[in-house]
């Protein structure tokens, strides 16, 4: 737990790193402070951008787009392995996660498996963007992962954490896939991030966090009875995990991100069934394994019966 960081202390803290920074604009001054507090910061975390182009992303990054509002982070790490700084302060980065792991990370433990999305990461955490597709094919250069590690390093060193207060969107957010691709090690990162500290790495591996499970008979029956029900019933766990994806798909509004399988949330998964191929009957909304498997192939959750 710290204080945030100052714009110019925290411009130090990379550039005392050796990070290759591009200052965009009015970056100190660009946040999102009026929609919440910024701090105390906890951690820092890694982010894919599912972009191409550096510079389509780092606008992107800056101002936000239609269904989010920028500054989407702090910085900016390009395939090249230049950080541009984009905003500071609060930034539309990290969304809600899990409390669970905002302790860990506090006491500088390993992540346990992210299950819920009820604590507010966009104040807590310090977050970077990188350039890369999120396809799990597009590569990560070694010039972009040595910025990140020295990212990582930067800032642990400025708030006298260890890397344990590094994390990746994955290890916070149920659903999330980023970042990956080939050339990016998380454990490598965390090793190379601790030998620049001084410290010593983590004595085991970091855990790779397993899918989150969604049952299909669960959903179903909870989008079948959900919208008839009075107030807003969680009457399954796992319909957070798939109204994360369809956020994530632009497919439902995020304020409706709220555990109920609801008429909204029906008329989004109704959505995705039609760009899934299926019509009439076969997309009205109530989820069936085929659809399912997709969305939880392409968003990170494994589907059970």
């Amino acid at each position: 737990m710290a204080p945030t960081l100052s714009p110019s202390r925290f411009l130090d803290a990379l550039k005392d790193e050796g990070v290759t920074i591009v200052e965009v604009g009015d970056w100190r001054d660009n946040n999102r402070n009026h929609m919440g507090p910024w701090g105390p910061v906890h951690g820092v975390m890694i982010h894919h951008t599912v972009t191409s182009g550096s510079a389509a992303t780092v606008r992107m990054c800056r101002y936000g787009h239609a269904s989010l509002p920028g500054p989407l982070c702090h910085g900016v790490i390009t395939k090249d392995g230049r950080v541009h700084l984009v905003g500071y302060g609060r930034a539309n980065h990290a969304g809600l996660g899990d409390d669970d792991v905002l302790r860990a990370v506090i006491s500088e433990k390993a992540p346990p498996a992210d299950n819920e999305a009820n604590t507010d990461g966009n104040r807590h955490f310090y977050g970077f963007e990188c350039e890369n597709l999120g396809d799990g094919e597009d590569p990560w250069p070694k010039a972009q992962v040595e910025a990140i590690v020295r990212v990582i390093t930067a800032l642990c060193r400025a708030h006298k954490w260890t890397v344990r207060s590094a994390l990746r969107h994955l290890d916070w957010q149920p659903g999330k896939i980023d970042p990956r691709g080939p050339g990016l090690d998380w454990s490598d990162i965390q090793e190379r991030a601790a030998k620049r500290l001084g410290t010593k790495p983590p004595g085991t591996p970091l855990p790779q966090p397993q899918r989150p499970k969604v049952s299909v008979a669960k959903l179903a029956t909870a989008a079948r009875t959900d919208p008839g029900a009075k107030g807003t019933p969680v009457s399954y766990s796992g319909t957070r995990i798939v109204e994360a994806a369809l956020v994530d798909a632009g497919l439902l509004e995020k304020p409706l991100l709220d555990g109920h399988f609801g008429s909204a949330t029906v008329t989004a998964y109704a959505a995705w069934q039609r760009r899934c191929g299926y019509s009439g009957k076969a997309a009205d909304g109530i989820p069936g394994k085929s659809s399912l498997t997709r969305l939880g192939d392409a968003h990170g959750f494994a589907v059970t019966t």
